[in-house]
């Protein structure tokens, strides 16, 4: 039987443990999980495409099976060029399902046999968000409990703010 591999595309800006867990949920459907990190000119990210890679390279890597890469253009594309018979994505609350829904007829359309398999989060990453986390980080708050460590830290390095003069100079 050929090997299954589906792309999980997305910015993962930053990497958060509800992607580290679809990732792993992924994995018991497939064989082979591709985390696909969008190059998007168009949206203003806090960490450039290779630090993300670099993260989530180091979150996944006792998750055998799991492949990180980084792709331009069309998802549909890629996942030709990689032999996906899949996409996965997360479904968190209703709004996400109208763009997921249209995303995938898209998709399909564009890859005729191309399915997107949509993964609920687990109860505890059911509203978390990159956005979020990027929120909390900027004004200085705890993310611990939704980002593995090496996220948290490399959040806290980006975000850490200079010294300001003080009074008088």
């Amino acid at each position: 039987m050929p090997e299954r591999t589906a792309i999980y595309p997305g910015s993962f800006d930053p990497p958060t443990c509800g992607h580290l867990d679809l990732i792993e949920r992924a994995l018991r459907i497939f064989d082979r999980v591709v985390v696909a990190v969008a190059r998007n000119r168009e949206k203003q990210a806090l960490f450039t495409v290779d630090e993300r890679l670099e993260m989530l390279r180091s979150i996944t890597a006792d998750h055998r099976g799991v492949e990180v890469d980084a792709f331009t253009g069309l998802t549909a594309d890629y996942a030709r060029q990689r032999g996906a018979v899949a996409l996965v994505r997360g479904l968190r609350v209703m709004s996400d399902f109208e763009l997921e829904l249209t995303m995938a007829i898209t998709n399909q359309k564009l890859l005729p046999g191309l399915d997107t398999v949509c993964l609920m989060p687990s109860e505890q990453y059911l509203l978390l968000s990159s956005r979020i986390v990027r929120e909390i980080a900027q004004f200085g708050g705890a993310v611990s409990g939704f980002v593995p460590p090496i996220v948290a830290e490399r959040l806290q390095a980006k975000l850490r703010p200079t010294a300001e003069p003080k009074d008088g100079a």
